[in-house]
């Protein structure tokens, strides 16, 4: 298990596409030494990952009859866009597996899944981790080596699901960070989605804003900025439009601050507040990356878990009983 922890559960894990981060999460499940099945709908994808070694089933029903006869974990790693059709099969199949994603909208996802596949026993997932790229071969089984791994927390789920999902993580090389649904969506809204559109904005003001010449001289501060929108628009599409709820107040937010700073600029010539402020958090944001790590007693009430994310700690495995 990652971070040094032994592993306490062998269960077959099932994940259901395999682009960046579900041929990532099959991987490094695989290196943990779990039993590993797959599917996706791209007929490409399934041949490279056969290639590689994995196993990838003919088809999702197929993955998910033998999930249901090895009670597996099922992970859904596709998109937004894609959950609801999955969800479908699901519940045709194997409508009360054990089920968790890696989606980064997780109230959308939560209510999915009411709507879907409602007898499933779910508990939402979303690994921090990833690249601009896209794909099988974009992936790797150390992607998730040190990254803080979300795990719903919300009262009311399945406690024995809720540890799958974490003990995943932790086979992962994760941190379990555990967190209700809305509070990570509005996290991420701020951190991830917001980041996406303002990089939209940027390139664009660069590319068709300032002309030939803006272009040529772009470099590093334009590079880094910008990086995301190397990602492919209809998965930056879903989850942005996906966390609507969460985006908007963080785009008022980020519209405050530039009209305030464009009204110092217009005024006074100064931009002190604004470039200050964002230093500070730049570096509580270094400070944050040092989180506190703990272990936890297996059945730790849900509410108790929230709190300790909430001040700051992640979760690396269970204390020893």
């Amino acid at each position: 298990m990652g971070l040094g922890c032994p592993a306490v559960t062998t269960r077959p894990i099932c994940v259901i596409g395999l682009g960046l981060i579900g041929g990532s999460l099959a991987r490094a499940a695989v290196t943990a030494g779990r039993t590993v099945w797959a599917s996706t709908a791209s007929e490409t994808t399934a041949a490279a990952a056969r290639a590689d070694g994995y196993d990838v089933a003919a088809s999702t029903e197929q993955a998910l009859e033998r999930a249901k006869a090895e009670d597996a974990l099922v992970v859904l790693a596709v998109p937004l866009t894609a959950v609801p059709d999955v969800l479908r099969q699901v519940r045709a199949v194997a409508p009360e597996c054990r089920l968790t994603d890696v989606v980064s909208v997780q109230a959308a996802m939560r209510d999915a899944v009411r709507a879907h596949a409602p007898e499933a026993r779910y508990v939402g997932g979303h690994p921090m981790a990833g690249t601009e790229e896209s794909g099988w071969a974009a992936g790797s089984a150390g992607l998730f080596q040190g990254a803080n791994w979300v795990v719903a927390a919300d009262d009311g789920l399945d406690p024995e699901v809720w540890a799958d999902v974490a003990e995943l993580a932790w086979d992962c090389g994760g941190r379990v960070v555990p967190a209700g649904a809305e509070d990570h969506d509005a996290a991420v809204a701020r951190i991830s989605h917001l980041p996406h559109l303002l990089a939209a904005v940027l390139a664009t003001v660069a590319a068709e804003d300032g002309g030939e010449l803006a272009l040529t001289l772009a470099a590093g501060s334009f590079a880094d900025a910008t990086r995301v929108m190397d990602t492919r628009p209809e998965l930056v599409l879903a989850m942005c439009e996906g966390n609507r709820s969460g985006l908007l107040p963080a785009v008022d937010d980020a519209l405050g601050r530039l009209g305030a700073a464009r009204g110092s600029l217009a005024s006074t010539g100064g931009l002190a507040a604004t470039i200050n402020a964002g230093h500070r958090a730049r570096e509580l944001w270094h400070q944050a990356k040092s989180a506190p790590e703990t272990t936890v007693p297996r059945h730790t009430p849900l509410a108790d878990l929230r709190a300790l994310a909430h001040t700051g700690h992640v979760l690396t495995g269970w204390t020893p009983s």
